[in-house]
């Protein structure tokens, strides 16, 4: 089955994954689009325990808070 720019824009829409990794998992799912999106949920699982283990070294945290009522948190690695 051809992938069409269509598949993959539904894909990356759904995931937000780039697009060459929807292009991949869809060559793999041979165009399915529910198992081109499983292959990618297992895949960014994967991703994320490598990523776990990372700790950032440098960063910064800051806060706002406007008028006693409304308040942001913002951590920047």
């Amino acid at each position: 089955m051809s992938i069409t720019a269509g598949d993959i824009k539904e894909l990356r829409e759904q995931t937000g994954v780039g697009m060459m990794d929807c292009k991949k998992a869809l060559t793999e799912a041979n165009g399915n689009l529910e198992k081109a999106l499983e292959l990618l949920r297992k895949k960014g699982l994967a991703m994320a325990a490598k990523r776990s283990s990372r700790a950032a070294s440098e960063g910064l945290i800051t806060s706002y808070i406007h008028m006693n009522k409304i308040g942001v948190l913002l951590e920047v690695n």
